[in-house]
This record gives C-alpha cells, sequence and structure tokens, in this order.
C-alpha cells in the first residue's frame, strides 16, 4: 500500500472505524471527574438536585453533545476552521466589552438569553487551536525566526489585553502562560524567553501602580501575609483553609462538611469546590482526584507523542498545558499557595462556559488520537 493510499483512507473513515480507535484512557478519567462533580455539587446544594447538580448534569449532557463532534468529525475540517473559531472567539470577547453581563465584579459574559457565556474561556481553546494550525507545517530554520512569532504573539496579546480589562487577570495570565508554553514546545529560542522574563520583571513596578486593581493588590498582600485582614480580603482563602485542613485524612464525610454545609466558605460550588472536596472525603479525596488530573495529563501526553502528524501533536500538547494549568492555579489557590484568582477547577466547578470549553479540547484531542497515523497538510487534505 503506497503512502498516498494510507492518507485516502485515513480520511475516508467510517463512524465505527473511527470509534474503533477511540481513546477510552482518555475518555474514562475525564467521565471519573464529571461523576465526582455532580457527587459534590448535590452536596454543595445542601442534598439537592437544586440549585447546581442539576443544571449542572444537564450542561454536562449538552457538553458531551460537543465533545463528541469535535471527536469525529474529520480532522482536516478543524484545520481548516482554525482561524474562522479564533475569530469568532475573539469577537466574543470584543462584544463582552461593549455589551457584557457584569458578575462579582466583572464584565466577562455574554448575555443570549437562555446561557450566560465566558468568552474568555472559549478563547483559551480557540488559541491552542490557531497556533497549532499555524505552526504545524513550519520547519525548524522557520521555527528560529523572530519574524515567525510576531502573528502568534498578535493572536495572544489582542484577547490577553480585552481579558486584563474586563478585569479577568487570572485567566488572562492563564492564556499567556498557555501560548508561552506553546511556544517553547514549538522550538522558540530559549533566549527570547530570558528576555521576555526580565523585560517583565522590570515592568513589574508599573502593573503593581498603574495596572493592577485595588482589589486585586490586596489578594496578593494577603496572599504573603493572610492574616492581615481575616474578615475582608483574607476571608475567603481562610475560610477555604479551615475547611480544607479539618477534614483530615478522610474527611467529615459526605454532606456533613461544616464550613461548606453552614456556607462559611464562599463560592464553594466554583472556584473553592476542591476546599469542600477536601473537607468532606479529606486528603484521600484530594489525593484521589489530584490523581485522576495527572492520569489525564500523562494520557494527553503520549497521545501527543503517538500522533505522526504536527497538528495533532500540538493541539494534545496545547490543551495538556490548559488543562493542567487550570488546576494547577486552582488547588494552589484555594490552598493558599497562590493568590485567589478566579480560576475554575476543570471538570468540577459549577458553570457552563468551561466545561463546555474544556470538553471541546477533548474532543479535539481525541480526534487527533482516532487520526494520529493521518498524514496532514496545510490546506486540511
Amino acid at each position: 500500500m503506497t503512502k498516498q493510499t494510507r492518507v485516502s483512507n485515513a480520511n475516508m473513515m467510517t463512524f465505527a472505524e473511527k470509534l474503533s480507535r477511540f481513546s477510552w484512557g482518555l475518555f474514562v478519567p475525564m467521565c471519573m471527574v464529571l461523576a465526582i462533580s455532580i457527587v459534590i455539587l448535590y452536596s454543595a446544594g445542601g442534598g439537592n438536585w437544586r440549585p447546581y447538580a442539576l443544571s449542572q448534569l444537564m450542561k454536562i449532557i449538552l457538553s458531551f453533545g460537543v465533545f463528541f463532534i469535535a471527536a469525529f468529525i474529520n480532522i482536516k475540517t478543524w484545520i481548516k476552521s482554525a482561524y474562522v473559531i479564533y475569530a469568532i472567539a475573539l469577537i466574543m470577547i470584543l462584544l463582552v466589552t461593549f455589551v457584557g453581563h457584569t458578575g462579582m465584579g466583572a464584565q466577562r459574559w455574554l448575555n443570549l438569553g437562555f446561557i450566560h457565556i465566558q468568552p474568555s474561556e472559549l478563547i483559551k481553546i480557540a488559541l491552542v487551536l490557531a497556533l497549532a494550525r499555524y505552526f504545524a507545517w513550519f520547519n525548524s530554520v522557520e521555527l528560529g525566526q523572530f519574524k515567525n512569532y510576531l502573528a502568534p504573539m498578535m493572536m495572544l496579546l489582542v484577547p490577553f489585553g480585552l481579558i486584563v480589562a474586563q478585569p479577568d487577570l487570572g485567566t488572562a495570565l492563564s492564556l499567556g502562560m498557555i501560548a508561552i508554553g506553546m511556544f517553547y514546545i514549538v522550538g522558540a529560542n530559549k533566549k527570547w524567553f530570558i528576555i521576555a522574563f526580565l523585560l517583565g520583571l522590570m515592568a513589574a513596578p508599573v502593573v503593581w501602580y498603574g495596572g493592577l486593581h485595588d482589589y486585586q493588590r490586596g489578594r496578593i498582600i494577603t496572599f504573603l501575609n493572610p492574616d492581615s485582614d481575616i474578615q475582608g480580603a483574607g476571608y475567603q482563602i481562610n475560610q477555604a483553609k479551615i475547611a480544607f485542613g479539618s477534614g483530615g485524612i478522610t474527611g467529615k464525610g459526605y454532606m456533613k462538611g461544616s464550613q461548606s454545609q453552614q456556607s462559611f466558605l464562599p463560592e464553594k460550588q466554583t472556584d473553592f469546590i476542591f476546599t469542600m472536596l477536601g473537607e468532606e472525603f479529606g486528603f484521600v479525596g484530594a489525593i484521589s482526584l489530584i490523581t485522576i488530573y495527572t492520569w489525564i495529563v500523562i494520557v494527553l501526553f503520549w497521545t501527543a507523542k503517538k500522533c505522526r502528524n504536527r497538528f495533532g501533536q500540538l493541539i494534545c500538547f496545547g490543551f495538556m498545558l490548559n488543562f493542567f494549568i487550570y488546576y494547577f492555579i486552582n488547588i494552589s489557590m484555594v490552598l493558599g499557595l497562590l493568590p485567589t484568582v478566579g480560576v475554575p477547577l476543570p471538570l468540577m466547578s459549577f458553570g457552563g462556559s468551561s466545561l463546555i470549553s474544556l470538553m471541546f479540547g477533548f474532543g479535539l484531542c481525541q480526534n487527533a488520537y482516532i487520526h494520529k497515523n493521518q498524514q496532514l497538510s496545510a490546506k486540511g487534505s
């Protein structure tokens, strides 16, 4: 069989053939986390399906539709539409600036009538897709030329600036780390990272005094000295530490967490859901979730290494970075290891935007695995 014939056969795969190549090693841990989220959200609702568990279950069902569409469409469709998807996500962020819905002190949502959507979550996956499309067909010489990184830097800086202005510094920094990680993966010159780091240090005083809001500076000060304002800026993180620490080794028991059930723990269903898990199921429950997350990251890395086409590799590596940054920042934040930022716990926190964007990313990685042996061109053929 010739190389051209093998490529043609890959393009003509039936649904049954695609299903036979499905990565259950990625699908199973993903479903495990989703199941745990419903269990914890049921407890967050005081042992009721409303207001969190049932709503999240409906969003999970919807997100599975997004997942399977992303997984089983031919990979060349995603190559051809990568820039279009990025442009749509960017336009949505622009719309937030003018007609966005304000919640929790920030203008981050678009009200579509039947659902509120947070475009800053969607742009994370769209950026990975666009950068994978951009870098996939560069050779090693081209990847060493600074001019070839100007367009990707603009792809990052435009949404980065818009998200910072919402304000949503946590999401903006996550977006930046994803892009920088992909630049490193494709082989950007290491001295550029050193220069960027030094420039960042030089700009830090300007950012501190002129770029951060008062509450953002307060969060950093509270991080450095948690006891400086226990009833104010430090209340959230101190309650989180009390709740998590009181869980001990095995936890207080399901729906028996005093801090969460008596509403001492703010945002227990969203950003601080990991703390609730730790209070009710203890160190055992917390480390079990981290183990599943690590399993997912390892499988994504392995999937990337298995892909023979560069586009699939970069999709998997980029999403792996995205997923890791999500849970690393959230868990570090609720344990007091990082300042408090609005980054949800992936597949666990209540809400639709993060869930749907992540499931889209998982679907793209499944797609990359299904088509891992397919040779691709820049035109997606």
